[in-house]
């Protein structure tokens, strides 16, 4: 849905410009209208989101995507592309310690079914995280969504200007920090800034 044109009319109804907290507000009421459950419950409950909804979950398996699946169906670990080596990635990017309490790494094999289940866990643990970080920030359900996916990546959340501005209400600022992150291993990655710039479009509303 196109967002320009709701807030064009709103403003020249009230014959200013928002106040920041506002645009979040009508951000929630818009994804609220677009059948978007969780924003509702958030603009009926006036609490910020908490767990990530099918469209942040929908990018981050897009991007991450399930690889090096074999032909009996397993799943094996990869070097990251950036250093060719550390981290090494399973499944839906899952990285650091594996099922098995040993570390992720060459020869790690899962099944797609303990993928997936990875998968589960992780995302609530980092909306736990960014939900953590953006305390009562006015946020909607897309917002929230590409931060969680933006952390799952990068792990920044915490320590992310994007998330200062966030934080502060600069969203138009938030949307540009997206695209600051596209590197890795001092590299800039075609697949990084593809990622970024779907996740800046989430955040705005775009996606």
């Amino acid at each position: 849905m196109k967002r320009e044109p709701i807030f064009q009319t709103v403003r020249n109804i009230l014959g200013r410009g928002f106040r920041p907290a506002e645009v979040a507000q009508i951000d929630a009421a818009v994804d609220c209208a677009s059948g978007e459950a969780a924003a509702c419950d958030a603009l009926h409950s006036g609490t910020v989101p908490t767990r990530i909804g099918p469209a942040g979950t929908a990018l981050i398996k897009e991007f991450e995507g399930c690889a090096r699946v074999r032909r009996d169906g397993l799943v094996e670990a990869y070097p990251d592309p950036g250093t060719g080596g550390d981290p090494w990635t399973i499944g839906w990017g899952a990285t650091g310690t594996g099922l098995n309490g040993q570390p992720i790494g060459p020869g790690t094999v899962w099944t797609q079914q303990q993928c997936d289940a990875r998968l589960e866990r992780d995302l609530l643990r980092y909306a736990d995280d960014v939900a953590r970080a953006l305390g009562s920030a006015p946020t909607t359900q897309a917002q929230f969504d590409a931060l969680v996916s933006f952390h799952y990546n990068t792990g920044a959340i915490a320590r992310a200007t994007l998330t200062r501005y966030h934080k502060a209400r600069d969203y138009a600022a938030a949307i540009k920090q997206f695209a600051r992150w596209n590197r890795a291993g001092g590299r800039v990655l075609k697949g990084l800034t593809r990622r970024r710039l779907a996740e800046a479009a989430l955040y705005g509303g775009r996606g």
